[in-house]
Order: structure tokens, then C-alpha cells, then sequence
């Protein structure tokens, strides 16, 4: 068995270090290259088979790979090495939101070192159609995605709701599911984060980080499109909205 293809959150991990050493490479000699490879071996992204593999994330990968990641940058000159698209990808991101970038590393190795995302089970929405995570990285998705199918959550935030009078409509579209559905659709609504994990911190999730969805909206703000693949649901109402004044304009 080979080691496995590099994932996004991996190489977002390993550039965040590349980034925090000045864009040099990681050098395997180094501990703190040794331990990266001790969080990147504990990741719940391959499976126990893969830790059977001598070179699985070792050190030495970590060094290979970061010097990839170097030469994948839009303005390195130097002789480019062949570290594929995806690490070009991870490159430019850091290239374009650093902060943000480091903000999602900083979020998932506080997410294993509490446990948490280890325990999370896997969730469709990880990766869009193309295989392609969120700029957060595939675990911080599946941990967002897994809290807002958390039951007891979103029933917390329709009593909140009830409590406040306040309709239980999609925050982008007002789509009510009792109103169109009747008793087949009274109280259900879906939850989505107003903001990606990154960026809150990866803290228990409170009631008024969630934004009410229908089912279409929620899928929208998940879905990747012209290089965004997480959006809130503000940014996604803007958009229907921008659209909406387009028409009127033509």
C-alpha cells in the first residue's frame, strides 16, 4: 500500500507552517516538523490502513511537500517541482487569504488536540461535486456541518424563536414551510452557521451563531461556485438580490 494522495486540510496545515517560517521549507531534522507529522498521522481523513505505511506523513514527505508548496506560489521564479494542482490551490489561497487560511489551521489543531473533530463521524457535505473542500478544509466542515444537524440545536433555536415571536422563515428567501406545507411543514426549519468555524473559533456553538434556511438555501450556501465554496447566509441573500437588480436593470 502507497501512502495516500495529500488532502486540503493536510497541506493547509503543513503551509501554515511555511508561512510561519518566512515561506522557507520545513526541514525533517527539525521538531517541529516531527511533530507535524504527528498531527497529520492522527487526522480522521484516511483510515487506520494508511499507518501501516513507513513513509505515511513522515517528516521527510512534510519537508518534500512544503518545498512544493514554496514553488507553487504564482510569483516563485525559481525551478518549479511537481507537487500537482491541489498544492497550487492550498498556495494561492495563503497567497490570497493568509489570515483567513491560518485562522482554519489554527481551528483544526484545536479541534483534535480537544477530540472533538476525531469523534465527528464523516458528512456528505464535506467536498462539493468536483472533490474539492471548503477554504476551511474538509474537517472544519464536517464538524460546522455536524452541529447544524445536531436535533437538540435546532430545536433549542425554534423555541428561541417562539419565545421572541419571530417567524420561522429562510433568513435569505422568507420561504416558510407552514405556510406552504401546512401541518406537514409547521415548525421545521434548517440551521446554518452564520459564520464558518475559522472564523467564530471552533467554541460550542451558540444560539445566535445559527441563521434559519430552507432546505434549497442551505444547499446553496454549501455548494462551491466561482471559486467560493462556503458562503453565509447574508453573502448568498446579497447575491440573489444583486441578481434580482440586474434584471430589473435589463
Amino acid at each position: 500500500m502507497r501512502s495516500p494522495d495529500w488532502t486540503w486540510d493536510e497541506l493547509l496545515l503543513i503551509c501554515s507552517r511555511v508561512v510561519n517560517n518566512g515561506w522557507g521549507q520545513l526541514r525533517a531534522y527539525q521538531q517541529p516538523t516531527r511533530d507535524l507529522a504527528e498531527l497529520l498521522r492522527s487526522l480522521p481523513l484516511h483510515g487506520s490502513a494508511a499507518q501501516n505505511v513507513p513513509e505515511f506523513r513522515s517528516a521527510a514527505s512534510i519537508s518534500r511537500k512544503s518545498a512544493d508548496l514554496i514553488t507553487g506560489r504564482h510569483d516563485y521564479t525559481g525551478p518549479a517541482t511537481r507537487g500537482g494542482r491541489l498544492t497550487r490551490l492550498v498556495a494561492e489561497a495563503f497567497m490570497e487569504r493568509e489570515a483567513e487560511m491560518l485562522l482554519a489551521a489554527q481551528a483544526i489543531e484545536d479541534g483534535i488536540s480537544s477530540g472533538e473533530l476525531v469523534r465527528i463521524p464523516e458528512q456528505p457535505d464535506e467536498v462539493d461535486e468536483d472533490g474539492v473542500p471548503a477554504a476551511e478544509g474538509r474537517l472544519l466542515t464536517r464538524w460546522a456541518a455536524y452541529r447544524e444537524r445536531n436535533p437538540a440545536l435546532r430545536k433549542r433555536k425554534i423555541a428561541q424563536a417562539r419565545r421572541l415571536g419571530r417567524p420561522l422563515q429562510c433568513f435569505v428567501c422568507a420561504f416558510d414551510f407552514g405556510q406552504r406545507y401546512g401541518p406537514l411543514g409547521e415548525g421545521y426549519i434548517e440551521v446554518h452557521h452564520v459564520l464558518p468555524l475559522h472564523l467564530s473559533g471552533p467554541r460550542e456553538t451558540k444560539l445566535e451563531d445559527l441563521a434559519f434556511l430552507c432546505a434549497n438555501c442551505h444547499r446553496m450556501c454549501h455548494r462551491s461556485h466561482s471559486g467560493v465554496a462556503w458562503r453565509t447566509p447574508a453573502a448568498l441573500r446579497a447575491e440573489i438580490e444583486s441578481g434580482a437588480d440586474a434584471d430589473e436593470i435589463a
